[in-house]
């Protein structure tokens, strides 16, 4: 009598753990859908800013022929933008992408008619909003990566975690530059 309690409590334990880690795969598995749905998300907004680029390339350009080198910067780096495969080197080639345009509205600066200009204060409000829509889209994907990451991190879902080979995801990043303090001048 006393072994068929035993093998009963061994059962149960066996269970227990079977059903914990099916209970934990399939909540890292929801966790990776997020965070892939996010980076998508992402992706999206920053394809929304690749198609209105050209846009402003052009009508920047009817005023200020002579910043062909500026221009050409931002459309490389457009081109490097749209062919990132990774978290790592979309954040590398982003960066590269918005320090390409702040160039492009510094040009614009000099510009008082362009700056008056409804069709470049439209596309200069579109950018801007698709930028705090990338903004809020990176916030997203960085706390389904937080979720994710603290589960593969934590006892006992990290055991999950590593017989699945589940790994820690990278956080989308502000840029080394863009860490630096603000210099301003009078």
């Amino acid at each position: 009598m006393g072994w068929t309690i035993l093998g009963y409590v061994v059962l149960g334990v066996i269970l227990l753990a079977a059903v914990y880690f099916i209970a934990a795969y399939n909540g890292f598995v929801g966790l990776r859908n997020k965070y892939e749905e996010a980076y998508a998300t992402v992706d999206v907004y920053c394809k929304k800013r690749y198609d209105l680029i050209p846009n402003l390339v052009e009508t920047v350009k009817g005023y200020a022929k002579h910043e062909e080198q500026t221009f050409m910067k931002v459309v490389e780096a457009r081109a490097k933008a749209m062919q990132s495969k990774s978290v790592a080197e979309s954040q590398t080639n982003e960066t590269a992408l918005e320090n390409a345009l702040k160039s492009l509205f510094a040009i614009a600066e000099n510009y008082p008619d362009l700056k008056a200009n409804q069709g470049f204060l439209d596309l200069q409000a579109q950018l801007s909003s698709i930028e705090g829509e990338i903004a809020s889209a990176r916030k997203y994907y960085n706390a389904i990566v937080k979720n994710f990451n603290t589960r593969t991190q934590t006892i006992p879902s990290s055991i999950v975690a590593a017989i699945c080979k589940f790994e820690k995801q990278p956080y989308y990043e502000v840029a080394e530059q863009e860490r630096e303090n603000v210099k301003v001048s009078f």
